[in-house]
Formats: C-alpha cells, structure tokens, sequence
C-alpha cells in the first residue's frame, strides 16, 4: 500500500512545537498500514522538523534559546528579502532538517516513550505549514 496526502499546520508563533497530535490526527489511513514507513516532508526553508522530548516543555523553551543564540537575527546576511529572521531561518532549517521517516506498527507510529514530532518555526510570522506524509506498507 502506498498512500499520499498533504497535511496542514495551523500558524505558530517562532519557536519549537510539539506537534505530534496534530500530524497523525490529519492521517486517516494510518490505522490501514500493519507494517511500514511514514515519510514526513515539510514543504518549507524556514522551519524544521525534529523529534524530541514530548512531556516536558521547557526542552523547547531551551532549544529556542540555543537557536536564537548560535543563529542570531540582525546579523548582516546577503539574504534579507524578507526580513532579519529570513536567513537565520534558512540555516535553522538545514541544521535541524525538514524529514522524518517513522516506522509503522499495527497502525501506529512506533515512537519512543518521550519522543514528539515537533515543529520548529523559526520565522516571527510563519504562517501555517503544509507537510506530505507519505504512508507505505502492508
């Protein structure tokens, strides 16, 4: 079974978010596949996705403050179309990545015990965030 659908982030503000529920929420043929693969892409340059700590919300808060400090805004970069946190979002995304690829069991992501699918927004206004999550197996 190959399936294929494009899924859609409501807007976040900048920063990590865990967005676990709202992504396997969107998939309704998860529950179809006993064994397989899960292919998230996020169709974007200036966010991420990443799996990280799912409980405890001060991880995020933390992780934003390493970006924000290793990868500052108003720095004097070539590309600025778009405004001073334009480029530091491009590198963010490239350090963080922008795919996951999940196992599948019984029709359902195999996780670990604290891992969360979490977006990374590091735009100040980003706008919602489409992904095609690409289900396979049988």
């Amino acid at each position: 079974m190959w399936f294929q659908q494009t899924l859609t982030l409501k807007a976040k503000s900048r920063g990590f978010h865990l967005v676990t529920d709202e992504v396997l929420g969107q998939l309704f043929r998860l529950s179809e596949v006993q064994t397989g693969l899960l292919h998230l892409l996020l169709q974007h340059t200036s966010a991420s996705l990443t799996l990280n700590e799912n409980c405890d919300p001060t991880v995020r808060q933390d992780m934003e403050r390493y970006f924000l400090k290793t990868v500052p805004d108003n720095v004097a970069y070539e590309h600025d179309y778009e405004g001073p946190d334009d480029m530091p979002s491009h590198i963010k995304s490239s350090l963080l990545g922008v795919s996951l690829l999940l196992p599948i069991h019984r029709g359902q992501v195999q996780l670990g015990t604290w891992q969360g699918i979490w977006l990374g927004e590091h735009r100040i206004h980003g706008g919602s965030r489409k992904i095609i999550a690409t289900l396979q197996g049988e």
